[in-house]
């Protein structure tokens, strides 16, 4: 484009703005994503484009990326354009930028390296290469961008390009591997065991999210207590739960998922599996291949110092995201003390199914058989397979969770299994498959006594005659009826006599259901009809998955190109006017004169609009304005 200035400050600008437009799509693209670019303020064209690359925020993000070699040849450059007397041209040819940093101590590495490094940044647009050229244009803003950083926050020259780099160094072996295998194969067992019991609590009972963030207190302590840990615990499994889609957040409560449902019922090398997949997807790709770089040396502090290094500009970033991924690493087994597993470094390395299948042979075996007692207990000699587990929860409740699980069966369990829809003849035959001990006595008496007495007291929904009631309860016996009406813990349902043998209630029939049974009662569900109905406690949510849209990056791409191609040469000196305007610049304009002659001005825009500039004439002090067409072309003042 014509007339595009090669000039300091905001005009600078321009020259980016039309190194951009210059670019296939494609290249755009793979810029702007490379630099992790994310509009803050509406980009329309090329102008906004340029204009948003060399704000101070961008720039920052842009540097966060980049490796040590690549901000040294930076911050070179940078330094180097500062430095060019007067400042108009900010170009810096190649030899300059080699002899620069021989002269602060670069060695071979980097020299060798340069023209990766050069065309690395050019990708980014963090300089201008015009094919061809030997030189680099650095923006003035970033230029001093780099000035404010480089020797403050972020190292200077001389340790950029002297300081080596950290030495992988492997290790013959400390002696320890097998106890570690052990151990983190402990730990991600104990890890898995306590997210099921998380994952079942919440289904049995939605946990509930406080305004301020957080779950209530009586969920933590109920979460807590269901998966054996402390409190402080029960935040950091739910996070991992809800990263790995386990459970998800729906208002102002939190759900069991559907796939939260499968994964309980799946084996425990299959449910860690999961999660260390989950885990790795959310590692930096930084990180990965620092970790990749170590190789079987590769530890926590290993990683974090390298992090250091490479990543002198993205260091807090990549720092606060290792120390993150390292701290779950440990709850998973992916690491012991910050030295990887077997399964770790399989895992790192990007076999999931390997470090998987390395985890699940560590693990306890899991049995298919339980003990039961004729005190209604029931033991189990080993880890559970989750099947056995779930059809044992279904009608009796967890006593102890250690690595040989104890049930017990109630009246209220049993009614519990009946209402959610099991009879009396499927848990008999439930435990005659798994039980080694067959059924004892008091067991088959406990069942079918409490199937012969399920449904005495049923709960279903209130003709519309008796609004505004919702539900109406009735029994055969009066002095059940008359107990419910004196029940305490029924108390919130807010019972009320409604002729004989009915009682009523304002709430709905699930809730009223519920509440009877949770009070132990042997109630049933019906529906207007009068038939039975099974009720079902846990309530699943799924995630919300936002519909497939055009990615961002792609939108601004072509809303940039289709501006382009509609711009014009007056397009351009009009964003160049009003650029200079902005900055309060002062202009050599060149105006077509009759005749065929062309005269300079000195002048300082002031506003550009309907075709017109308006501007401050410095050597006869007076006020212009000029049509745009009359101008033959702009350029810095002298």
């Amino acid at each position: 484009m014509s007339g595009v200035l090669r000039a300091t400050a905001p005009l600078i600008m321009l020259v980016l703005a039309a190194h951009l437009d210059a670019l296939p799509p494609e290249a755009l693209l793979d810029g702007l994503r490379l630099r992790r670019f994310e509009a803050i303020h509406p980009v329309h064209d090329v102008f906004d484009l340029a204009e948003a690359l060399l704000s101070a925020d961008a720039i920052d993000t842009a540097l966060e990326s980049l490796q040590r070699p690549t901000i040294a040849v930076l911050a070179v450059l940078g330094a180097a354009a500062l430095d060019a007397e007067g400042g108009a041209d900010r170009a810096v040819d190649d030899a300059t930028v080699r002899e620069r940093l021989v002269e602060a101590g670069a060695g071979d590495f980097l020299l060798d390296r340069l023209d990766l490094e050069l065309e690395r940044l050019r990708t980014e647009f963090l300089v201008i290469r015009r094919p061809g050229e030997t030189a680099s244009e650095v923006p003035v803003l970033l230029a001093n961008r780099l000035a404010q950083r480089f020797g403050n926050d972020l190292p200077d020259i001389p340790e950029l390009v002297a300081a080596p780099s950290p030495v992988p160094v492997g290790t013959d072996g400390d002696g320890e591997a097998a106890a570690r295998e052990h151990h983190a194969a402990e730990i991600a067992y104990a890890t898995v065991s306590q997210l099921a019991e998380l994952v079942s609590g919440i289904a049995a009972q939605p946990a509930r999210e406080l305004a301020k963030g957080g779950l209530a207190l009586p969920d933590v302590k109920r979460l807590g207590e269901a998966a054996g840990v402390e409190l402080e615990r029960v935040a950091p499994l739910a996070a991992i739960a809800s990263k790995s889609g386990l459970i998800v957040r729906e208002g102002q409560e939190w759900f069991e998922t559907p796939a939260g449902a499968e994964w309980l019922l799946d084996p425990s090398g299959r449910r860690w599996r999961l999660l260390a997949e989950v885990w790795r997807a959310g590692i930096a790709e930084e990180l990965l291949m620092l970790a990749a770089r170590r190789g079987d040396a590769v530890t926590a502090d290993a990683i974090l110092e390298d992090a250091r290094w490479f990543y002198p500009a993205g260091r807090k970033r990549l720092i606060d995201i290792a120390e993150a991924a390292m701290a779950e690493a440990e709850v998973l087994g992916v690491t012991v003390d910050g030295v990887p597993s077997r399964a770790g470094h399989l895992l790192l390395a990007g076999s999931v199914d390997g470090a998987a299948e390395t985890m699940a042979e560590l693990f306890p075996t899991q049995v298919d058989q339980v003990y039961v007692q004729h005190d209604l207990s029931i033991v189990s000699p080993g880890p559970l397979e989750p099947a056995v587990d779930a059809g044992l929860r279904a009608f009796a409740d967890v006593e102890g969770r250690d690595l040989a699980t104890s049930y017990r069966v109630t009246a209220a369990s049993v009614n519990r299994a009946l209402a959610s829809g099991r009879t009396a003849d499927s848990i008999r035959e439930f435990l005659e498959r798994v039980s080694r001990t067959g059924i004892p006595q008091p067991l088959a008496y406990l069942i079918d006594e409490s199937a012969a007495k399920f449904g005495s007291i049923r709960v279903g929904p209130a003709p519309e005659i008796e609004l505004p009631a919702k539900t109406v309860v009735h029994a055969d016996d009066a002095q059940v009826i008359a107990t419910l009406q004196v029940d305490q813990a029924l108390t919130p349902v807010g019972l009320i006599p409604a002729g004989e043998g009915r009682l009523t209630s304002r709430f709905a029939p699930e809730i009223v259901f519920w509440a009877l049974a949770d009070a132990k009662y042997p109630v049933a569900a019906e529906d207007a009809a009068g038939e039975v109905v099974r009720l079902r406690r846990e309530r699943q949510a799924t995630p919300t998955t936002s519909i497939p849209t055009v990615d961002p990056l792609i939108a601004l791409v072509d809303r940039v190109r289709a501006a382009s191609g509609s711009a014009d040469e007056a397009g351009w000196l009009a964003r160049q006017l009003e650029t200079a305007a902005r900055a309060k610049e002062t202009l050599t304009v060149s105006v077509k004169m009759p005749g065929g002659i062309v005269a300079d001005y000195l002048l300082a825009p002031a506003s550009v609009a309907n075709g017109r500039l308006r501007a401050r004439d410095q050597k006869a002090d007076i006020e212009r304005t000029l049509p745009l067409s009359a101008i033959a072309g702009i350029a810095p003042a002298p």
